[in-house]
């Protein structure tokens, strides 16, 4: 998976349309979620799309599998998932996750409908790679 610097590298090239189609894009690199794993237990709260994400422990890492009911909050929860995926705990707690996000300045990208969830996003991930640290 390309990184965000590689990603932030094109998406800022484009026209807001095709920042649009690139986040649905980025949405369907994620890898499948089985349903049985999109419980109440794994759902963001605060999102208005429904987003759920389950961590697995790998070794001494943590892997996400995330998944939404919205294309484009798939892609935000996938370009989220970029700072953090298949790294340790106290790294994970260690990373400024809305700094690494910054540059893609979301919130002047999207409308507030579709960002008002990625601070509970980030949320569930700090709480989850805390309870591992």
């Amino acid at each position: 998976m390309a990184s965000l610097t590689d990603i932030h590298d094109e998406y800022d090239f484009l026209e807001p349309d095709d920042r649009y189609r690139m986040l649905i894009d980025l949405g369907r690199t994620l890898e499948p979620m089985p349903d049985a794993l999109k419980t109440d237990a794994t759902l963001v709260r605060g999102c208005s799309a429904s987003v759920w994400v389950y961590p697995q422990r790998r070794d001494s890492t943590l892997h996400f599998l995330a998944d939404s009911n919205a294309a484009i909050t798939k892609g935000i929860i996938a370009l989220v998932l970029l700072a953090v995926q298949d790294q340790a705990p106290a790294a994970i707690l260690a990373t400024d996750i809305p700094t690494a996000l910054a540059p893609f300045d979301l919130g002047n990208q999207l409308s507030s409908n579709r960002t008002q969830g990625i601070p509970n996003m980030i949320a569930l991930i700090r709480e989850t790679a805390a309870r591992y640290a």
